[in-house]
């Protein structure tokens, strides 16, 4: 598995791949904290919600760019035989490019903590920011890159082309980060019910730990989400020898 992980992390940054990824995810969240109407210092207060809110949206499009090669490259190039053939379990593949998408998306992180101080510095009182809600969001930003990258790995799985992975990654990255929330907030359904609903997608977990308290049942959700489309993906390979 660490081979894997090696090799696929030696790829990222031997190639424009990671910079280029690293690189746009940074630009984009320096010009909607910094440029862009609405930023953070048109607050009057000093918070990083604007970070937090824009960043999953800003995911559901990075990470399928980023794992859309990792299977279908294999399957177009006819590789993916060829390593299925070698010493190594499915689960090992799956999860050492999992991990090493996974690493190159929290590096994609660590520069905001430049953002983080800044607003740290610049606040009225110096200091004066919610850090317990802030941890707590960088927390949240981890486990749903790491469950777009289950869902990116999935996608790519499917099909030898990358194009139609990242938009089947984008697609279902979408679906279950905000569909859930919007069809609930609808008030269809009545009561609890709603909840319910609202409850089964990303988002409501995602801000349920931002405000700076993390249940276990919000990291059980996303565990669990990173589970079922790893547990997808084995399916997916295996299903090629039936």
């Amino acid at each position: 598995m660490f081979a894997i992980f090696k090799k696929e992390l030696t790829s990222f940054f031997s190639s424009l791949i990671g910079y280029i990824s690293i690189g746009v995810f940074l630009i984009l969240m320096g010009l909607i904290m910094w440029v862009f109407p609405d930023n953070v210092l048109d607050f009057g207060y000093a918070n990083l919600d604007i970070l937090f809110d824009n960043a999953p949206i800003v995911f559901i499009l990075l990470i399928p760019a980023i794992t859309m090669r990792m299977f279908s490259e294999e399957i177009k190039t006819g590789t993916l035989e060829i390593l299925v053939t070698k010493p190594i379990s499915e689960i090992q593949i799956i999860l050492g490019k999992f991990w090493a998408a996974s690493t190159l998306v929290i590096f994609s992180l660590l520069p905001t903590l430049i953002y983080f101080y800044s607003i740290y510095v610049l606040g009225a009182t110096k200091g004066n920011l919610d850090l317990g809600a802030t941890w707590g969001s960088y927390i949240a930003l981890i486990l749903l890159s790491t469950s777009f990258v289950s869902i990116g790995l999935f996608a790519s799985s499917l099909t030898g082309n990358q194009i139609v992975a990242f938009i089947l990654a984008a697609f279902f990255s979408f679906l279950l980060y905000a569909s859930f929330n919007a069809v609930g907030a609808l008030g269809l359904f009545g009561g609890s019910a709603d909840t319910v609903i609202q409850s089964l997608g990303i988002e409501t977990h995602y801000q349920s730990i931002s405000r700076g308290v993390v249940d276990s049942r919000d990291v059980l959700y996303f565990f669990s989400i990173t589970l079922i489309f790893i547990l997808c993906t084995i399916t997916s390979l295996q299903s090629r020898k039936w």
